[in-house]
């Protein structure tokens, strides 16, 4: 098993007297990566095994949203690293919603969330699709009433966090549970670490992407790839969604967004807020023709050359950030 996230693991089915599945999953021991600082977790909120198997449950379960036909795992799919390979997400009764659907990959180490960066922590980040009307459409403390009518999640809301389900213990297991979801193990990482080679073609595209022409490390640096900074990458010179303009109603933040992770950029397309770019080839292209000067446009885009060759080991370097070994994890994936 990976050494990364953990070091052993136990499944163990266990009937219960009623005729609902009981919760089953146990971790023994969470290892960080190397290279990745210390998950942190709220004092209100530690890792337990059993906070993270009901958060887990909550994940996939369809009845946090008002008809109870869609789940946070409709568009955090576990094989497409926690996005769903739609420009932007559908919510219930087929409404399309406004902005494509982000990797939760290491979501555990964002300093904020939503694309204007508007909630401060991932406990309060869950409160957002299950209100929202493009989404969930529904009422946590509704979603909550329902869960009490179960004997199951009774049972296991009692054991993660000594009191019966609320939207306290909704949000809680659901955080629990996603702040787990480290991808760390990609050809990349094993790279870094001494234990697999990088082909000259990968090589290649690794220092295109660390020069001072290209510029693709200083906003997408770090052990995630990305500075959590807020930017205009010029993908419009007009924009309908304000961006972080929603947020703090300042000119100067319009069409500004948070910066994307590109752990695996590769299985996690369309790209960009909307979904409007559909390949890698397409987002090089867009950034080596300097973007569309919006007035917010960041400074860092002024468009570059590439060969065709060039642009190949690019691509073949932003591959080798794909952890097959997380989007192919049996513990992260609905039983």
């Amino acid at each position: 098993m990976s050494r990364w996230i953990y070091i052993l693991f136990l499944i163990s089915l266990i009937l219960a007297c009623s005729e609902e599945k009981e919760f089953a999953v146990s971790l023994n021991s969470i290892e960080i990566p190397i290279g990745f600082p210390e998950m942190e977790f709220p004092e209100d909120n530690p890792y337990t095994s059993e906070a993270w198997t009901l958060g887990k449950s909550l994940f996939y379960d369809p009845i946090l949203s008002l008809d109870s036909t869609i789940s946070c795992a409709t568009c955090h799919i576990p094989e497409l690293a926690f996005s769903d390979g739609l420009a932007t997400s559908i919510g219930i009764n087929e409404r399309v919603g406004r902005r494509n659907a982000p990797s939760l990959a290491n979501v555990g180490y964002h300093l904020y969330f939503t694309r204007e960066g508007g909630v401060p922590t991932l406990e309060m980040q869950v409160l957002v699709p299950i209100q929202e009307h493009d989404e969930m459409h529904f009422n946590i403390v509704l979603a909550a009433e329902r869960l009490q009518k179960s004997s199951t999640y009774i049972q296991a809301s009692l054991k993660a966090y000594g009191r019966t389900p609320d939207p306290y213990v909704i949000t809680r297991a659901l955080a629990n549970f996603e702040r787990m979801l480290i991808s760390g193990n990609s050809k990349y990482d094993k790279f870094l670490r001494g234990e697999m080679a990088l082909t000259a073609e990968e090589l290649h595209g690794r220092d295109l992407f660390n020069s001072d022409e290209l510029k693709c490390a200083s906003c997408h640096g770090g052990f995630n790839f990305t500075d959590y900074r807020f930017a205009n990458n010029g993908v419009y010179a007009t924009y309908e969604d304000l961006g972080r303009m929603r947020l703090t109603n300042n000119d100067s933040d319009e069409a500004l967004f948070k910066t994307p992770s590109l752990r695996n950029v590769a299985i996690t397309q369309p790209y960009m807020h909307d979904g409007s770019f559909n390949t890698i080839e397409e987002v090089i292209e867009h950034y080596a023709r300097g973007g569309s000067g919006h007035i917010n446009q960041s400074n860092l885009i002024k468009g570059f050359e590439l060969t065709q060759e060039d642009q190949k080991a690019l691509i073949a370097f932003l591959y080798t950030l794909t952890d097959q070994e997380f989007i192919s994890n049996e513990l992260f994936k609905e039983e």
